[in-house]
């Protein structure tokens, strides 16, 4: 008789610990909604739902680099406020300053007076600039020069340098839902923050994620969005960044793109529309793809040439140009 209880306690315990081991089982859950202006699509394999920590996870970023947001570090930062760089910050910075390196100074987040100043920035400008203000603008851009201090406090190369991370943030958003569901036990998942996409582990139909690229098709009155190629990948980021997104004429009834070189101060002239760029993470994809728009299409590909880990196609008027290491489609 005590065997057999014995026995039995022992098979209880075992199936109690089973039991705890596996947990509810993992199911593929859809997250999706606005912010930054702009709006998300998650999906992720879990055993409970995340969207409050998703959306708490965008919250933070965006209270440490929105420029549009008042209260957040980088608005109080531009203000002139002495305040400590966050972790957040710290890492756009240090992945900014690389890309200005290997872009030759085509990626700048300091460009933002330029930004603002032709109009497609968080201030609006004040019609078409003049080569006076232009070279003021220029002389506040420099994110080569940026430091932190002892306190550790974001210093400029001049007084007046202000930051508009606006071109990696989307991507490092991603990248930070995606380290939120990896604390939370999570290893497949797909983050997409206004089009930039951070990618990790199986999609649901237990392979690589697909992701669809649009091929900008422009004619005399309007640019028409067409599937250009459906890739394959995981496990790293991707961005796509285009001139038709975002642009307006001047008085002469020319274009002027929203992309602006921070080495002449005017808007980019290139024949480039599209650039989509694979890395290993969303921030530095996203931070890429902006780069190659403000280059010609033969400086763009030059770029990620050099680069063993960064792969891009690069779409123009009548060329599509794909470098080496871009997935196959």
């Amino acid at each position: 008789m005590k065997i057999y209880r014995l026995f039995f306690i022992v098979m209880a315990a075992a199936a109690l610990l089973a039991v705890a081991g596996c947990g509810r089982p993992k199911s593929y859950r859809e997250a999706s909604g606005q912010t930054w202006n702009t709006f998300y699509h998650i999906s992720y394999r879990a055993d409970r739902d995340l969207h409050d920590s998703i959306r708490a996870a965008m919250r933070s970023v965006e209270l440490s680099l929105s420029p549009f947001c008042d209260s957040s570090l980088v608005a109080r930062i531009n203000r002139g406020e002495r305040v400590a760089a966050d972790g957040r910050l710290l890492t756009v910075l240090r992945g900014s300053q690389e890309v200005n390196r290997r872009s030759f100074g085509a990626f700048d987040p300091t460009v933002s007076p330029l930004i603002n100043l032709w109009g497609f920035g968080y201030k609006s400008g004040a019609g078409a600039p003049t080569q006076e203000m232009i070279d003021s603008a220029l002389s506040r851009v420099g994110i080569a020069g940026c430091r932190v201090d002892e306190a550790g406090c974001l210093v400029g190369p001049h007084a007046e340098t202000e930051y508009n991370f606006s071109a990696i943030t989307k991507g490092y958003g991603c990248d930070a839902v995606g380290e939120m569901l990896r604390r939370n036990g999570v290893e497949d998942y797909m983050v997409e923050i206004g089009g930039e996409i951070a990618m990790s582990g199986q999609s649901p139909r237990r392979g690589p994620w697909s992701i669809m690229i649009e091929a900008p098709v422009e004619n005399d009155t309007m640019l028409v969005r067409e599937r250009l190629a459906v890739v394959r990948l995981t496990d790293c980021g991707v961005a796509t960044s285009g001139n038709y997104r975002n642009h307006h004429k001047d008085a002469e009834g020319r274009k002027r793109w929203h992309t602006i070189s921070p080495v002449t101060g005017y808007p980019a002239e290139t024949r480039l529309l599209s650039a989509t760029v694979v890395a290993p993470s969303a921030m530095l994809a996203d931070a890429y793809a902006t780069a190659a728009m403000a280059l010609s299409p033969d400086s763009a590909r030059m770029m990620f040439d050099g680069l063993a880990d960064v792969s891009a196609l690069l779409v123009t008027g009548d060329t599509i140009i794909v470098t080496e290491g871009f997935p196959e489609f």
